[in-house]
Parts: structure tokens; C-alpha cells; sequence
């Protein structure tokens, strides 16, 4: 399968644009994009929107931090659950069916989307 490189770009130019403007939100679309738009298999969509949010987020923090606008002491205590989380997942990735990694990331859009709603 041929991937087209403009599609590839116009993806992660969104991926991106969202990263900076929603704080690492960037992976909610990539993936429907990776796998739909651009055609990569779904798992494999999964995979490189991890590996995709790693440079977007430094970027991304690396900006806001000349801004003034980025606090760390926030985020200090959530990195070792993170990194912890990221291990584990990183692991099991292949194990767990395609289908609830669909419904799980489904799940998790929704209820981004009802916090921002209804918390705005």
C-alpha cells in the first residue's frame, strides 16, 4: 500500500495545530485520520500516534515554556504514573484486541468531549 506524503502532512500539521492548542490532544486525531484518511491499519495508526505525540508535545511544551506558560510543578506528580502507564501499555499493546482498543479510544473521545462541555 502506497501512502501519499501530502496526506501524511496535512495529518500531522492537524495533529500538531491540536497538540499546542489542547495540550497533547493531538493522538484524538491522528488516529481516525491515520486510518482512515491516510489508510494505515488501524493498529498500526494506534502505534504511530504514540510515537508521532512525543516530538509534537516537546514542541509543543518547549514553546510554552519560553512564554511563560508552562507549569511544571502541575505536572511533576503525574510523570511517574505516566511513565508507568506508558511501560505497561507499551507491553500488552499487541495482546489486547483491535476491538476494545477501538472502544476504548471511543470511550475516552466521549468522555473528553462531555468534560469539555459540560465543565468548559
Amino acid at each position: 500500500m502506497e501512502f501519499s506524503r501530502t496526506k501524511f502532512g496535512v495529518t500531522g500539521a492537524l495533529a500538531g495545530l491540536a497538540n499546542g492548542l489542547f495540550g497533547s490532544g493531538g493522538g484524538l486525531f491522528l488516529v481516525p485520520l491515520l486510518a482512515g484518511w491516510a489508510g494505515l491499519p488501524r493498529r498500526k495508526a494506534f502505534a504511530a500516534s504514540v510515537g508521532v505525540i512525543l516530538p509534537l508535545s516537546a514542541v509543543s511544551a518547549a514553546i510554552y515554556w519560553f512564554r511563560g506558560g508552562l507549569a511544571l510543578e502541575g505536572a511533576w506528580p503525574y510523570l511517574a504514573g505516566g511513565f508507568v502507564g506508558g511501560l505497561v501499555s507499551g507491553r500488552i499493546f499487541k495482546r489486547v484486541p483491535l476491538v476494545w482498543l477501538r472502544r476504548g479510544f471511543g470511550l475516552l473521545i466521549i468522555y473528553g468531549g462531555l468534560r469539555a462541555l459540560l465543565l468548559g
